[in-house]
């Protein structure tokens, strides 16, 4: 039922204009809008030691959020600054603060934290309060000196120094708020001084002026290589062709993992999953022979369980302009936290 819950508000919300099932629902995202609002009218910005850049969406969904996390922190990494990463955790067990090793179990840090810490190698701590977890990460890595907080553009008590927002080729769908439509918040009329736009899939999708990253998938590395970080056993994708890949992604749009990979030019059968898949056991058919899969599923598949299934992990890399960094830099070093609108 949920899934088919899912599928339908998302044939709503990324339908424009809005379809008469959406105008109907809009009674419910006024009063969702009106909460919100009085959340953060009772809000009151806290501001860490350090300076801190948001990165998050308007929408609901992944818009390319964890991707854009890596390679801003590259970046940071790349000007000589020393980054640390703050999130929730979505799906985790337990809400209290903690550092994420990369020998914890995705069940008890999320896959996504997981994924960050192993691709980036910075510290990371997860928590439901941004504002604790960020004064612990400082307190136990006294030598970062910059946070991303990852998803964390709607959690408003945690004052930002910059925001980045980001948005896939599905834009603001229907422009309605939650649940006749996919906005979280309402929508801007200008962009606050402190937020920046990032259209992860290379082409503007709404009409806020924003920079373009372009996507990346080249290789595919062996599920154990991959989890031992050996890069020399990667393959091109193209290698894979001839044989019968089945592609499966536990992600919000796992359409646009599937999309890519046919524009490489490779053959293969594609297995849609839920969002944060928890993979306790295989969701392909005893026998097949290749699985591609993504990153941020690859942290919850321990090699010794996939038997004979060749199981290849696709990572996703994302280049942003050189310019965009300089930018988010000035506003994370030049000038206070300001409290966010």
């Amino acid at each position: 039922m949920k899934t088919w819950l899912e599928a339908r508000f998302a044939q709503l919300w990324w339908q424009a204009p809005p379809r008469v099932p959406a105008q109907m629902l809009r009674p419910l995202s006024w009063l969702y809008g009106a909460l919100r609002a009085l959340h953060q009218w009772r809000q009151r910005p806290l501001v860490l030691a350090v300076p801190v850049v948001v990165v998050g969406n308007l929408v609901v969904g992944g818009a390319g959020k964890t991707p854009t996390v890596i390679a801003l922190v590259q970046a940071l990494q790349a000007r000589g600054h020393r980054p640390g990463i703050i999130s929730r955790g979505h799906g985790r067990q337990g809400v209290g603060a903690r550092a994420v090793e990369q020998s914890d179990a995705p069940a008890d840090v999320g896959d996504e934290p997981l994924l960050l810490q192993r691709r980036c190698g910075v510290p990371v701590w997860v928590g439901a309060d941004r504002v604790e977890t960020g004064r612990r990460l400082c307190e136990a890595e006294p030598r970062v000196d910059v946070l991303v907080s990852d998803d964390g553009l709607q959690h408003t008590r945690l004052a930002r120094h910059a925001a980045l927002v980001v948005f896939d080729e599905r834009g603001a769908g229907n422009g309605l708020l939650l649940p006749a439509g996919p906005l979280r918040e309402p929508w801007p009329a200008a962009l606050p001084p402190d937020c920046r736009v990032l259209y992860t899939a290379g082409v503007p999708s709404t009409p806020l002026p924003g920079a373009l990253a372009t996507r990346r998938i080249r290789q595919a590395w062996p599920l154990a290589a991959w989890h031992a970080g050996d890069a020399t056993q990667a393959q091109p994708l193209l290698a894979l062709n001839g044989r019968r890949v089945l592609a499966a992604a536990g992600l919000a749009a796992p359409r646009k993992f599937f999309d890519m990979l046919a524009a490489t030019g490779l053959s293969f059968t594609p297995l849609p999953l839920p969002d944060h898949h928890r993979f306790d056991t295989l969701p392909w058919p005893p026998g097949t022979a290749d699985v591609l899969v993504t990153e941020k599923d690859a942290v919850k598949l321990a090699p010794h369980r996939i038997g004979g299934t060749r199981v290849w992990v696709v990572p996703l890399d994302f280049d942003i302009p050189a310019s965009l960094v300089d930018d988010i830099a000035a506003l994370l070093f030049a000038r206070p936290a300001a409290p966010t609108p």
